[in-house]
């Protein structure tokens, strides 16, 4: 008897919860109609994501076409996106630049850095380092692991703007700070070759390390040799600096 009063209450329980979810997409889809954009927004992840509905992308770039249109810069960025993978729509990158564009003067950070890759990719239009290089900036200035990564890559080769080992260094190390494998890695490529800056290998044994620690390919071969050109002693203070910045989530490396 109790098992079945549970069983009960159970489908009840589950009745209860389908019911509210239904009232629940009954009152978004109200409130989306009467031009309420959070509730635009929300329809058009949920249909993207198929959460409550039927998974339409279709439908996804209806709901946020009309939150972007009314200045919503996060859907200006997803239907940025949608455009760019033709998901929902034809694949376009002039749309896709347009919506990027609109989110990223609004200081999105990544559709900054999606315009970016764009400009520095040369799709849609004329590739244009300088307009890449503005957009990386102002994404990265916000923290954004790989528009930093990025900025790294152009300072350290010039491209777009003046080389320079200093500002190369700087973005990249801020990358890697933030756990992005591919900067670890080439910090610890740069320190090991003296690559604009000095040599240095038990430096480039901790980020080595570190790319190591998150399975980057090449990585545990590169901290060996540099291991192996350390003395003892240097190793041993080497290892326990590698392991306090894992520990520290890459916040306490120098």
């Amino acid at each position: 008897m109790n098992k079945f009063l549970s069983i009960m209450a159970m489908l009840l329980l589950l009745s209860c919860t389908a019911c509210s979810q239904e009232t629940d997409l009954a009152e978004k889809i109200r409130l989306a109609e009467q031009g309420d954009v959070d509730a635009q927004f929300i329809l058009g992840t949920r249909y993207q994501d198929g959460k409550g509905v039927a998974h339409s992308q279709v439908e996804a770039v209806k709901w946020f076409r009309l939150a972007a249109e009314q200045g919503d810069a996060i859907a200006q960025f997803y239907l940025g996106v949608m455009h760019e993978n033709g998901d929902g729509v034809p694949k376009n990158d002039a749309e896709a630049m347009k919506w990027y564009r609109l989110a990223a003067e609004q200081g999105d950070a990544s559709a900054q850095f999606n315009l970016g890759v764009m400009y520095d990719n040369g799709e849609s239009l004329l590739k244009n380092n300088t307009e890449a290089l503005k957009w990386f900036r102002l994404a990265a200035e916000q923290g954004y692991d790989r528009a930093q990564f990025n900025l790294w890559n152009m300072y350290h080769n010039g491209r777009g703007v003046a080389q320079s080992d200093a500002e190369a260094l700087k973005w990249l190390r801020l990358a890697a700070e933030q756990g992005l494998v591919g900067a670890q890695f080439n910090l610890g490529v740069m320190y090991k070759n003296g690559d604009g800056i000095p040599e240095n290998y038990a430096r480039a044994y901790l980020w080595f390390s570190m790319a190591a620690a998150q399975g980057y390919e090449g990585a545990s071969e590169n901290r060996d040799e540099a291991s192996a050109l350390l003395d003892v002693e240097t190793r041993n203070t080497a290892q326990q600096l590698a392991t306090r910045c894992f520990d520290s989530g890459f916040k306490d490396c120098e």
